[in-house]
């Protein structure tokens, strides 16, 4: 296969991808515009972070250091982890004048101008399993297979810079990875061998894969923590707005726990439900000791005060405040949190995730967030965006 035919595959490989990508069902509320590579700020003040001044801020701190364990070595960031070093973890006065000096407040505007948009939340769940497969733990959790490919799009044209494909050859044709529905009927040969842990539900397997960390609790009552290694490459679709769609859930009873009811009075149809979402992800088992699920940044999550946000729009590592409400409520939830993580349904600027934490007080949360926000980045000075 020549160079000039690998090029043409790889350019239809992408054009079929972001075709699937523009027919993906919306999540279960509107989302706002996608994130542009460069989406726009609008200068603050201290002042306009609503409850700045009442703010908790020793228990953000630690999301902080852990934010300066991957990027201290950075030149922005060097004399701020280190000014970050000398204070101490319970001076909130100190640590509100530590920001002040060192960042500059912006609020995050979607591509159209408005400035509110969607907050979901997330946690670490924990399944039952067991490292070999049995009647009851009959459900595998993959390692990445060996045969599918990553692609780096802006190699070969620079339209298509930071577009990574995720693929397969099919004799001398590149072709799409397998989708759920093709891995889940056994069509992936190369993941026979590749079973991390073998867990005792599909549904609770499932959305492991939509939180992309989790525990398993082995058989010895004994943990093993897994994170995101990869994923297909196929665009998620969300099987809550399936349901909506179908008129089986009505949108206030689209939560994770509501998608669970249905699918206990409904097993003969999970299969088909589960196959909507055609993307798919494969973990890697977690080293002991560590405090949290590991991130996209690198660093274990800080429970309630670690974000996933769309990286196109919002670096990650930085300070971003947070103001929304809790879920399913108007109480205000105004907090300085951490950009550590992305999603693949996290997309667009004003967008967000608000990590919860572990076990079910957590996902009982998670579940049912999907409240309206708005963010405001706290760029690192010498590090503000051109603003229009």
């Amino acid at each position: 296969m020549n160079l000039h035919r690998i090029r043409s595959a790889l350019v239809a490989l992408v054009a079929a991808v972001w075709l699937a990508a523009c027919q993906t069902l919306p999540p279960q509320e509107p989302l706002p515009p996608v994130g542009k590579p460069s989406p726009d700020f609008l200068p603050a003040d201290w002042a306009d972070l609503p409850d700045w001044l009442a703010q908790e801020l020793p228990a953000s701190w630690p999301a902080l250091q852990q934010s300066c364990s991957a990027l201290r070595l950075k030149t922005n960031w060097l004399p701020i982890c280190a000014a970050a070093k000398a204070i101490a973890p319970d001076d909130t006065m100190a640590q509100r004048t530590f920001y002040e000096t060192w960042f500059m407040p912006y609020k995050v505007l979607n591509p159209d101008g408005s400035d509110s948009g969607l907050i979901t939340g997330y946690y670490e769940p924990l399944l039952h399993g067991s490292r070999k497969s049995s009647t009851r733990f009959a459900y595998p959790l993959y390692a990445p297979p060996d045969d599918m490919l990553e692609v780096d799009m802006g190699e070969l044209y620079p339209e298509f810079r930071g577009r990574i494909v995720r693929a397969r050859l099919q004799g001398k044709r590149v072709v799409p990875y397998f989708n759920r529905a093709e891995i889940e009927a056994g069509q992936a040969a190369a993941l026979r061998g590749q079973e991390l842990f073998w867990v005792d539900d599909p549904v609770e397997l499932f959305f492991l894969q939509i939180q992309g960390s989790g525990r398993i609790q082995l058989e010895d009552g004994s943990h093993a923590k897994v994170g995101y290694a990869a994923q297909n490459g196929h665009p998620y679709a969300s099987i809550g707005r399936r349901l909506i769609d179908m008129g089986e859930l009505l949108p206030e009873q689209a939560s994770m726990q509501g998608i669970k009811n249905w699918v206990e009075k409904n097993p003969a149809q999970l299969e088909i439900l589960l196959g909507h979402n055609p993307s798919y992800i494969f973990f890697r088992e977690l080293p002991d000791g560590i405090s949290g699920p590991l991130g996209a940044l690198g660093v274990p999550l800080t429970n309630e005060y670690s974000i996933a946000v769309d990286r196109r729009s919002i670096p990650l590592g930085v300070p971003v405040f947070l103001a929304t409400t809790r879920p399913n409520t108007f109480e205000p939830l105004n907090r300085l949190v951490f950009a550590q993580d992305t999603g693949g349904a996290i997309k667009g600027a004003v967008r967000a995730d608000f990590f919860w934490g572990f076990g079910e007080l957590a996902g009982h949360q998670a579940g049912r967030m999907k409240q309206s926000g708005k963010l405001w980045v706290l760029f690192p000075k010498g590090t503000e965006p051109a603003l229009k």
